[in-house]
Parts: C-alpha cells; structure tokens; sequence
C-alpha cells in the first residue's frame, strides 16, 4: 500500500504532457524530507521492467534526488554535532597511545571524559537526524552495499536514458546517457548509443555533460584550461574553488565513514569472522575502521569519475598551480602562502624553497604573520594524528592499514613497521612491466644510442609538441613486420573491426593486429615468432624515445598498440574526395566549430603521447598531415617511409588526419602512451609472457603472477530489473591513427 501510495504521489509530480521539461535531473520534492533510496530505486526498476516510462523516471530520479540528500543531512548533522559543547574529545584523547599511558589515577578521568562525549555527541546526532530525515534518523533510511555500488557507478543512469528515449525526451536522454558512460567508459554498448545520439539532429550539443560531475573536478579542470591559454587571473578563483571543494568533498566522505552502511559492513564482516573480544576491544575495532575509512577520503576525492585510480598528491598539486598563479598576477603574499602550504606536506621540495626565496626577495621586509594556508594546516593536523592511531593499531592490534599518501613523514611509521612497508611498496602490481631505464641528461643521449636522427622538430611542424624521428628501423625490421601483418591477415586476424572495409571509408581495406594477437598467432605456428618479438621489442623502443623526447622527468607506459594496414579497393578510386581517417585528436573530442577539443567519453581521456612508426612507402597518397583546430586548415605534413616515427602529444593542440590511400598498402605500427600506470596495456605483458622461452621461464617461476586489472562492472541489463555485474576482463574498441 505504501509503495502504491508513493507511485501516485510521483505521478502527480510528473510535469503535465507538452509541457517543457526542466533542463536537467531537479529535484522532484525541493526541501522534502529524503525518502528510502533502496524502495524508490526497486519501485523505479519495476515500473522500468513493465514499461511504465514515466513512472520509471519519477522513481529514479527521486531515488537520485533523497541519496544526495541523505547524504547532505549527514554531513551537516556531523559538523553542526561536532561543535556542539560537551561533544569534543580532548587533544589528548585523539593522539596514539603513547608509552606512559598504563592504569593510574588518570585512566577513570579519560574514560569518563570519552564517554560523556561520546553519548552527548550520540544525542545530538539522533535528535539533528530526526530533524533532517523524519522519526528513525539514519538508522531508517541504511542504504545496503549493493545499491552503494550502483550509485556510485551511476546505474539509475543507464536505466533514465533508456526510458527518456522511450518518451521522446532526446536531449535528456543524451545527458543520462553521458553521465554514465563518464563512470563507465569501457562500456561499449553506451558507447554506441552516444555516437547515435551524437548522429541525431535534435540533439544539442550542449545535451553532453555530466550531471554528477564532483564540483572540485568542473572547477580543477576549468582553471586548467584557463591557465593552458595563459589566463592566470581567470584561473584563479576557478582554482581557488577547486581547492575548497576538493576538502568539502572530503568532509561529506568523511561524514559518511561514520553512517550506518559502516556499522552495517562491520557486521557482514564479524558474521564470517565471529565477534573478537568484549567492549573496549570492539569500540577499538569499530574506531580502526573508521579512521580507515576516513584516509581511504583522501584517494576517493582524488579519483575521477570512470578511473581506478587517484591522481597522486592532488591536493600538493593544485597548491603548486595555485601559488604559480599567484606569482604569475603579482599576488606575492598569496603565493607565499600557498608554497608554504607545498611545503608542509613536502618540507625539502626543491622548486618550493626555490619559488619561496624568490617571492620573498621580491616582497622585500619580512610580512609578520604571513604563514602557510589554515585550511592546509588543519588538514594536515588532523591526518597526521589519524595515521598515528592507526600506525600504532598496526603495530600492536594487528589491523591493516594502507596509507594512501605519500607525503606521511617517516617519522610518523614506527621504526619496526617502516622495513615491512618499504617492502611492501616495492611490492607493486606493474613489477612485470618492461624496466623503465632512469631518465637520461638529454634527449639526444638517446637518439644517439638507439641510432636515430631527429628529422624535424615541433618548430619546423608548425606546431607544439610534434617530432619527426628516422632510423628507428632497418630495412629488414620493416620487411620482418609487413610479412607479420600479412601473414595475420591472411590467418583472419582482423581486431576490431569485423569485415574488410575501413571503418572510416568505404574506399580501404582495414587490417589490425594487436600485439597479444600476433603473440597467440606465432605460439599457435600461424605466423613466425620472430615478427611477434620484433613487434613487442620495436614498441618498447618507441616507448623509450617517446619518453626521452618529451617527458624524461615522467614515466610513460604503453597504452594501446596495433600494427595497421589500409589498401586502397582497386576501381573505387575516381574522384575520391573522403580522407583515409578524418581529422581528430587522441585524448578529447575535436569540434572544429568552435575549435575547442573536449577531454572526455568517448574519447580516451587517458592518452598523453601519439606515435605513428611507418613500414613502408611503396603507396600512393596516405600522408599525415596536421591542422589547426578548425579541422580545415593544414599546418604540417608527413611522408611516411620505412623506420620513420611521428610522435606528437595527444590533445587538441595536435588535430590529424590521413589523406586518402589510392594505390597500395600502406602499414604503420600506432601507438599510444600514458602517464597513468592503471592505463598500461595489459595485452604487452600478456603477450611476453606467452612468447618466453623455457630458459626463461624457468629463472622465473617463483615471481609472482601480475593480478589482471579489475573489471569494470557492466551497467544493468535492459531486460532484467535488477543490477548484474559481470567478472572478467573488459572489452574494448580497437582504434588505429
């Protein structure tokens, strides 16, 4: 009855037909108490499963609208709570136990002292959530692990897009349906279904955008762009907002680490485990857990929507683009304040110091008072004083704790931890990785080694961040990799694309093989093992001089590889007037309109260097060629020719495209880099491991196995009303320049 009740009530809410719908998911209720998320969820996927569009809709976005408000009430109970008098915890009680701490006369006055607070702080907290959430508080509204999981990787989404299309509402489907590829970028069936939506009239372009994007992220990207264009003063306040966002962002996860859904995982975990000792034993458990959750806040702020991992030391970075900003406007006094902020977290960072004299030689006389930022200070305080407790929980409770941070001075780590922790780092999950060689003084160091000459450079291109380099290869390399592609060809080989045009004209032939297929093509005698090796060995090399060139101070890692072929369909070539692959960018969607290039789905966001290493030049047209933003106006262009590599980076300040191929076959091996070590292909090391030889095996048996890379959780079905993940590896689009 109740769930029919709501129904109706939600019906009655829905706009009336005609009327315009408002830009946007808006709350239904505005300023009504938040209903049970995981009831509204389940009643909007049955009504998605019988067809019920509208109804559907209402559900879920109620469903979206209370979890976000749930959330919210939380937050502002825990910090209304926390300053309340009576409710906070002496210093002394927040700090590890330290080696006087043994029964006395004090032990009766820090128990009584934490008790009182924690009761005062229990009662404040049930009477604000009454207040907030209706009777029952938070304890009534406890949202289980599995609907967690759906939210945050924003499945109501893939279910709203459907059912807009279902009403007609193109523009809003498109937005529900990027929202949650964002967050599901491996996706492809979504992936497909922006491209239709991307091919439908009706839809604006402006319909593309995020509507969860985490408001630190929309600032922190927004000031970057601004600082790209050499706009410091716009860039400022967008940074600035970012900062404070990004520790408001922290605060709402902190919030949550004390809520409900924790107690209600501590309990699944002793159910399994049973329950390990009486009161104090479990109050110290239940704290452990907390201040896990808590520090686990630093790495989930810093973790975009749709990657699995944290952007390292976010927080020290934006500081660092902060007090550059400053500098750059003649703000001295903030810009002292945000390098000393840098500093707290990293006391001997050399470019810090160095910025640090120079604002203070330009400041002149010494400014009493100017310090390091408070927000930054308290931050750091407080985190400081959680790893402790829990440094100390490892050390003598035997909890777990990994430390998300890599700016936790050493002194902070018990002596008798720091060895266990240090190997335990060394420990990674990329130790298979091919061995990245320590950066050399110069660029040229390397071209001299691997025996290449630097044909032209970004100057002589027209552009930014572009090189031409010959002699990568021998003439017998490139005839080893064209026998490779043809003989995978001919064993049907063909990745990605099934058939045998091109996917970006019907004028080619496409063929691609990547680097894990030629390794169980030569393992199965399909094709020779020499050219699989060359394959893997030729990619490692280009890796190697990509990094020199460009990024000798930052690890690159091989994204994607694939070796591909374009022939030209003889008798279709009269009067062709379509390109061999249009005009694009690597790493953002190119708009030649209005010459911007968005960094985000379904583009691969991840990509920082391009390279193209050709094998041949025996073909008529196919040239490279680089243009301005506008997609129309040509900037550079290049002949492909045996062992030539271009490498470039991978955004919009790099638009390329291929001329038309007219005659013959024209084959390069492509290749994308990353700074992101969750991004490295995980197909090369599949693919050494399975072209070893016995010896080599055999010095290696006892390494370990490198663990596969955690799939990504596939979106509900459309057929079925509950959420299904799928295990295994995720598929993915096979791309080529």
């Amino acid at each position: 009855m109740l769930r029919l009740l709501r129904l109706l009530l939600l019906l009655l809410l829905l706009p009336p037909p005609g009327s315009p719908e408002p830009p946007g998911l808006v709350p239904l209720s505005p300023g009504a108490p938040p209903q049970a998320p995981d009831l509204l969820y389940a009643d909007g996927l049955r009504a998605y499963a019988a067809g019920a569009w509208a109804p559907a809709v209402a559900l879920l976005r109620e469903a979206l609208r209370s979890q976000a408000a749930l959330g919210r009430a939380r937050q502002d109970c825990g910090a209304r709570c926390a300053a309340e008098p009576g409710t906070a915890l002496p210093a002394v009680l927040l700090d590890a136990p330290g080696p006087d701490s043994g029964p006395g006369s004090a032990q009766g006055a820090w128990e009584r002292l934490l008790l009182r607070a924690a009761l005062r702080r229990a009662e404040c907290l049930t009477q604000c959530g009454a207040q907030r959430l209706g009777p029952g508080g938070t304890a009534r509204l406890r949202v289980g692990s599995a609907l967690r999981d759906a939210f945050r990787r924003r499945e109501p989404y893939n279910y709203l897009q459907r059912a807009y299309y279902q009403l007609k509402k193109l523009d809003l489907a498109a937005a529900a349906a990027h929202t949650f590829f964002v967050a599901n970028p491996t996706h492809l069936q979504m992936r497909e279904d922006m491209a239709k939506y991307r091919r439908m009239s009706r839809v604006r372009p402006q319909s593309f955008r995020d509507l969860e994007t985490p408001p630190h992220w929309a600032a922190y990207d927004d000031g970057l762009e601004l600082l790209g264009r050499q706009e410091a003063g716009l860039a400022l306040p967008r940074l600035e907002e970012a900062l404070q966002e990004s520790l408001a962002q922290m605060e709402s996860c902190r919030a949550g680490c004390e809520g409900p859904e924790e107690q209600q995982r501590e309990e699944e975990e002793e159910e399994g485990a049973g329950s390990q000792g009486g009161l104090y034993e479990t109050i110290a458990g239940h704290w452990v857990r907390v201040l896990q959750c808590r520090q686990r806040c630093v790495g989930d702020m810093a973790t975009r929507p749709g990657r699995s991992f944290p952007v390292p030391d976010f927080l020290p970075s934006q500081l660092r683009r902060l007090h550059e900003a400053h500098a750059q406007v003649g703000n001295l006094s903030q810009a002292v304040e945000n390098v000393l902020s840098v500093l707290l977290f990293y006391p001997e960072d050399e470019p810090a110091k160095k910025a640090l004299n120079e604002y203070q030689a330009q400041l002149g006389e010494p400014r009493p008072g100017l310090g390091p930022r408070e927000d930054i200070q308290r931050f750091i305080l407080r985190s400081l004083g959680e790893k402790r407790q829990l440094y100390y929980a490892m050390e003598h409770l035997g909890a777990s704790f990994q430390d998300p941070d890599p700016w936790t001075p050493a002194a902070v780590i018990p002596e008798a931890l720091r060895e266990k922790l240090r190997e335990d780092q060394e420990k990674r999950p990329w130790d298979h990785e091919p061995p990245q060689p320590k950066p050399l003084t110069h660029w040229k160091d390397v071209l001299l080694l691997e025996g290449v000459t630097l044909t032209q450079d970004a100057r002589q291109l027209n552009g930014s961040e572009r090189v031409v380099l010959d002699g990568l290869l021998t003439p017998t390399e490139c005839g080893v990799l064209l026998q490779l592609a043809k003989d995978a060809a001919e064993a049907g080989a063909r990745s990605g694309y099934r058939g045998r045009r091109s996917p970006h004209t019907p004028h080619e032939r496409f063929e691609g093989l990547t680097v894990l297929k030629a390794a169980q093509l030569a393992q199965a005698g399909a094709v020779g093992s020499q050219g699989a090796k060359l394959l893997l060995e030729v990619s490692e090399r280009v890796r190697t001089l990509t990094q020199a060139y460009f990024s000798p101070e930052k690890p690159l890692h091989l994204s994607f590889t694939h070796l591909v072929c374009r022939s030209a369909i003889e008798g279709e070539q009269d009067q062709r007037m379509d390109l061999s692959h249009p005009v694009h960018a690597d790493n953002c969607v190119l708009d030649p309109d209005t010459g911007e290039c968005w960094r985000e789905p379904p583009a691969y966001t991840y990509r920082d260097y391009s390279g193209l290493l050709y094998l041949n030049d025996d073909f008529h047209g196919g040239d490279l060629f680089f243009t301005q933003p506008n997609a129309l106006t040509v900037t550079a262009q290049v002949r492909p020719r045996c062992g030539r590599l271009v490498a470039f980076s991978s955004g919009g300040e790099n638009p390329h495209g291929v001329w038309a191929v007219t005659r013959g076959r024209r084959c390069a091996l492509a290749l994308w880099h990353t700074w992101a070590p969750e991004h490295r292909e995980q197909e090369w090391t599949e693919a050494k491991e399975l072209l070893k030889e016995p010896e080599e095996e055999e010095e290696e048996e006892e390494e370990e196995e490198m663990p596969s890379r955690d799939p990504s959780p596939e979106p509900p079905s459309r057929r079925l009303p509950q959420v299904q993940d799928k295990a295994g590896k995720p598929p993915r689009v096979r791309e080529e320049l």
